[in-house]
């Protein structure tokens, strides 16, 4: 399952969650959160829950809700998502809802009150686990543990404010945090997101902030405006010359492996078990993206 691009809606617009998909997003994040002011919560509940139980709407991506910080109000967002109507005791079950994205996760007991929440309304929901404090960050192994987690998410910007940390253009201030997210990601085998990049007017700054998060080893990246989507994608979509290099190598691969042989050769370059991973990592990214040809 693709997961290179998340955008977020804000979920007191009804007109823009229902325009959300045609955005082209792995993943559509209704937004009751930060998008929300306080005051129109209840509002953004009722648009979110009208837009998820409507039958027509049955997007070809991921339809995720970011809820409220478990420590406030997230119970509440998940029992007006799934109240029940008198007059139709099937709404609940007909609400369209594929992940929940839980933010300020500080450990997994936190998951855990989430989940319990969403279990007798409806089952083994994926948690997409928002890493934006100290504590989150330090407790990232623990909540990527978690069996419900399927995706860690970095926060840079509240990062910055827990910590006190002034936002750069290198982001040097939260490059520690930013590479454990990745790495408590990958040892628990669930997918890392990358920060959101805030100037939604500056094309040529996401694309290189998108590259560096590949390079530290994401499988996606939080968009704030539709005009990002495009080329996030692109950019976590393997290109021609990388898919025709890993196909070569895993043919390569299978032929040593007939040979008994443990390294060899593509291309004037010594493959050995790191390059291997490498090209099953980019045939994986683009079988996921539909892009595999």
């Amino acid at each position: 399952m693709a997961r290179r691009s998340v955008l977020f809606t804000p979920g007191d617009r009804p007109e823009m969650l229902r325009k959300a998909p045609t955005a082209g997003a792995d993943v559509i994040v209704f937004d009751l959160e930060d998008a929300v002011s306080p005051g129109q919560k209840e509002t953004a509940r009722q648009s979110v829950r009208d837009v998820l139980t409507d039958p027509e709407f049955d997007p070809d991506c991921t339809v995720c809700v970011r809820v409220n910080a478990p420590s406030t109000i997230a119970s509440a967002d998940l029992e007006a998502l799934f109240e029940v109507d008198d007059s139709n005791d099937d709404v609940a079950t007909g609400l369209r809802l594929d992940a929940v994205m839980v933010p300020k996760v500080e450990a997994g007991s936190e998951v855990a009150e989430v989940v319990a929440d969403l279990t007798p309304k409806v089952p083994q929901v994926p948690i997409f686990a928002l890493i934006e404090t100290a504590a989150g960050v330090l407790a990232a192994p623990e909540i990527a543990a978690h069996s419900a987690v399927e995706a860690l998410v970095f926060g840079a910007e509240d990062l910055s404010a827990d910590i006190g940390a002034t936002r750069t253009d290198d982001g040097l201030e939260v490059l520690y945090a930013r590479e454990r997210v990745v790495i408590a990601a990958a040892a628990a085998g669930c997918d890392a997101i990358d920060t959101v990049y805030t100037d939604f007017g500056d094309e040529a700054g996401l694309i290189e902030a998108t590259e560096f998060a590949i390079q530290l080893g994401y499988d996606g990246k939080m968009a704030i405006h539709p005009a990002q989507v495009e080329p996030i994608n692109e950019a976590f979509t393997p290109n021609e010359s990388e898919r025709e290099w890993a196909k070569n190598v895993m043919a390569a691969k299978e032929a040593a492996d007939a040979e008994g042989r443990g390294v060899f050769e593509v291309d004037g370059q010594m493959i050995d078990a790191p390059l291997i991973a490498q090209a099953e990592r980019i045939l994986e990214r683009a079988a996921a993206a539909n892009d595999g040809s």
